[in-house]
C-alpha cells in the first residue's frame, strides 16, 4: 500500500472548518470512477490508514463508519491525497462489490466516465475468466486456442471495423468496434498485460510528436 499522506500532512490539514470533518471523495483506483463522498474525522483517516478499509464518520450515527462492516462490501485503500486548501481528501481504492447502498457500483451512476469505466470492469471479467476457464465460455475458448488464433482473431476484427468505416452505417461501425476491443483485451490479457498497460503507454506518448508524423512543408 502506497499512501500520500504523512503524520505531518495530517496534522495541517484544515480540521477546523468543518467541526473536525473533511470531505473524502472516493474514487475507482483503476477506473477512476468517482464512486461516492464521506466524510472522515481524524480517527476515522487514522483507521483508514491503519486498516486498509476506508473509514468515515458517519454523521447520521454519530460514529466511525467502515465501507462495508456490514455488508462486505469494502473498499480497500490504494492512496490518499488532499487539495491545494487542505480541506477536502480524495480517496483512492479498490471496492469489492456495489459502493452504493442501493447495489450500484457509484453513488452517481451517470458521472462522467462512467461508460468507459465498464471496460476495466470487461477486462476484469476477462482476467478471471483467463484464471478460472469455465467450460461453454467463449472468452475460455479464445483462450484455449492461443495467442496466434487470438492475434489473427484482433486482425480479422480490424478490418472489418476498417470496412464498416467506409461502407456501413454508425451503428455497424460502433459494432465492429466492439468487436475489435474486446478481442484486443483478451490479446493482451493472453499476453499476461490488460488495457490499463496500452493506456499507460498512450499517457505517456501525450503531447509527444507521433513518430511517423511528418510536418506539411
Amino acid at each position: 500500500m502506497d499512501i500520500a499522506l504523512s503524520p505531518h500532512e495530517i496534522d495541517a490539514l484544515a480540521w477546523g472548518k468543518q467541526d473536525g470533518l473533511l470531505p473524502a471523495v472516493v474514487q475507482d483506483a483503476d477506473n477512476q470512477r468517482v464512486l461516492m463522498l464521506g466524510y472522515m474525522d481524524r480517527a476515522a483517516l487514522q483507521a483508514t490508514l491503519s486498516s486498509g478499509h476506508v473509514t468515515f464518520y458517519s454523521r447520521s450515527k454519530q460514529r466511525q463508519w467502515t465501507k462495508g462492516e456490514s455488508s462486505g462490501h469494502y473498499l480497500d485503500l490504494v492512496w490518499i491525497e488532499t487539495d491545494c486548501d487542505r480541506d477536502t481528501l480524495l480517496v483512492r481504492a479498490r471496492p469489492h462489490g456495489p459502493t452504493c447502498h442501493l447495489g450500484r457500483d457509484s453513488c452517481f451512476p451517470d458521472a462522467p466516465g462512467a461508460k468507459l469505466a465498464f471496460l476495466s470492469e470487461l477486462d476484469s471479467l476477462i482476467a478471471e475468466r483467463e484464471r478460472t476457464r469455465p467450460a461453454g465460455s467463449y472468452t475460455t475458448g479464445l483462450f484455449e486456442r492461443g495467442v496466434r488464433a487470438i492475434a489473427q482473431k484482433v486482425g480479422e476484427e480490424g478490418v472489418e471495423t476498417a470496412l464498416a468505416a467506409v461502407a456501413e452505417d454508425d451503428a455497424a461501425l460502433a459494432g465492429e468496434a466492439a468487436d475489435l476491443l474486446f478481442h484486443l483485451q483478451v490479446l493482451l490479457r493472453a499476453r499476461g498485460l490488460s488495457l490499463s498497460d496500452a493506456v499507460e503507454v498512450l499517457q505517456q506518448r501525450h503531447g509527444k510528436p507521433h513518430r511517423g508524423f511528418k510536418p506539411a512543408e
